[in-house]
């Protein structure tokens, strides 16, 4: 059965609206799109905060997409806040204005959701994204605030960094200078330059780039219309860049005469097209696709995922594995011990699935908090914890969200010999079911770390029954394991108190 769905984006530099049907054939069709250019970032990024004159005006759009909306009998809707929400000190002043002057409901996205939706809305684009993926590529999202760049080869997302290169930032920086039109392409790429050397030199220099995505609001359909012109899908750097040669020495009023744009997007196209010009020239990348998605379109393909409208062939838990997996590597953790801990982890979680009451998702976060939990031994041995913790909170993890990423560090900080500290959980400030789930995994991994001791241990498999009052957990092995049986009880008493289960080592195997 049909339905219509309406996705709100609450952006940086503008209002947008997308109305949409949900079922048949083609499981999800756009119908309507209403935008409307108000710059919140200027007042958030400039003041800290949304001026009352940017909230009337804020509230009066948002009515006119209510009207919208009735007009069009929506059922269902969902609202989201980007960073000019997310980075003002009066946050929730403005939402709860929101609610009562429209009846709107907005949450705010992490920047991590955030981009995990426009990157969800490109990889449902099926077969075209996989192939791109399947040899380097970086993903380009340019928003207002920032730009999220991430790396993917072979198929795997391998890392993904959040530049504070946003459109709105950079233009407001270059027209303080009051720079004259020959000059302001120079401003713009030196800026741009800058932010991009720290990130070669770290994220670049293992991996070769070939493609380029770029997801943004103004490029994509200056070049998409290149692209019809030339006959072809996606377009070549060498292509781009004769093309940004061409309009990049034009004032805006010529520009957007050129380009066919609004004269008031032109001092926004021209950052966001030399951020990509920089990129291709630090890359070396020869093919760039711009696939036309905005936010808006990610919300909608996020609900109609969840709801069973779409389905996709890609698997985004892989990426946030795979993630990760390369962030326990940049920071030289043992594959031998952080492998046997993810498998004692997961054994003891699935050993206690009809007693624990968490889900799937929470399955993947302990997995997680057990691949990530050296890696603040990089840094420092003596104090791993604390800086694990500030690693994985200062890490994007696409596909994450903050409160998620905030569980896998407190689980990972908690994991170690002191006992669990309940007021640091509190401190979180989580919602209740966080909470629970947070203490839940910590005391899951404590023991899970009794058994990963050494880089000699070698467990043919790990299995963990509960009978009785005692969770049994049996290790095949030919060790004997005497260091693990003798300190086993330091990490059995926190989760004997969270489940009422006492933990009970069991050996099997040829010398056991």
């Amino acid at each position: 059965m049909k339905k219509l769905f309406a996705a709100i984006d609450v952006g940086s530099y503008e209002l947008g609206m997308k109305i949409f049907e949900l079922g048949g054939k083609t499981g999800i069709k756009e119908i309507d799109h209403v935008r409307h250019r108000i710059d919140l970032g200027d007042d958030t990024f400039h003041e800290g905060m949304i001026s009352f004159r940017l909230m009337d005006e804020l509230c009066e759009i948002l009515k006119g997409f209510v009207e919208i909306m009735e007009g069009y009998h929506i059922e269902k809707y969902q609202a989201y806040g980007t960073s000019a929400i997310r980075e003002t000190v009066n946050t929730n002043v403005v939402l709860d204005q929101i609610r009562l002057r429209t009846g709107l409901e907005v949450r705010v996205l992490s920047n991590s959701e955030q981009r995990f939706f426009e990157y969800k809305a490109v990889a449902l684009r099926g077969e075209q994204f996989e192939q791109f993926i399947e040899k380097g590529t970086a993903f380009i999202d340019i928003g207002g605030g920032s730009t999220q760049v991430s790396l993917f080869d072979q198929g795997h997302l391998i890392s993904s960094v959040n530049l504070h290169l946003g459109i709105l930032r950079i233009r407001d920086k270059i027209s303080a200078l009051e720079p004259n039109y020959s000059r302001y392409e120079g401003y713009v790429t030196e800026l741009v330059n800058n932010e991009l050397h720290t990130f070669k030199r770290i994220y670049l220099s293992n991996y070769r780039i070939e493609n380029v995505i770029v997801v943004d609001d103004y490029i994509s359909p200056v070049v998409n219309q290149i692209a019809r012109e030339n006959g072809v899908e996606d377009v070549t750097a060498e292509m781009y860049q004769r093309h940004l040669n061409e309009v990049t020495k034009k004032a805006p009023m010529g520009l957007a005469r050129s380009l066919g744009i609004p004269e008031e997007n032109a001092s926004l196209f021209m950052p966001a097209a030399i951020i990509v010009s920089r990129i291709l020239s630090g890359t070396g990348a020869k093919r760039l696709w711009f696939p036309g998605v905005s936010l808006a379109d990610g919300i909608a393909y996020d609900f109609a995922e969840r709801n069973k409208y779409v389905a996709s062939s890609h698997d985004f838990e892989k990426d946030i594995l795979s993630a990760a997996e390369n962030l326990a590597k940049r920071y030289c953790c043992s594959d031998t011990i952080s492998g046997e801990l993810v498998n004692a982890s997961l054994s003891i979680f699935d050993g206690t699935r009809k007693i624990h009451g968490l889900t799937k998702r929470e399955r993947l976060l302990l997995h997680l908090s057990a691949r990530l939990r050296d890696v603040g031994k990089f840094v420092t041995l003596s104090s791993p914890a604390e800086v694990s913790y500030a690693i994985i909170m200062g890490t994007e993890i696409i596909g994450l969200s903050h409160a998620e990423r905030k569980v896998v560090a407190t689980v990972v900080k908690n994991s170690y010999p002191n006992n669990i500290s309940y007021d640091e959980f509190a401190e979180q400030d989580f919602e209740s079911r966080d909470y629970r789930a947070a203490v839940k995994l910590a005391a899951i991994l404590r023991v899970a770390t009794g058994l990963a001791r050494s880089t000699h241990r070698e467990y043919r498999n790990i299995k963990s029954a509960i009978k009785g009052r005692e969770l049994l957990i049996t290790v095949d092995t030919d060790d004997q394991l005497l260091l693990e049986k003798g300190l086993f009880f330091e990490r059995s008493d926190t989760f004997e108190e969270v489940f009422g289960l006492k933990p009970v080592l069991k050996v099997k195997g040829g010398r056991a």
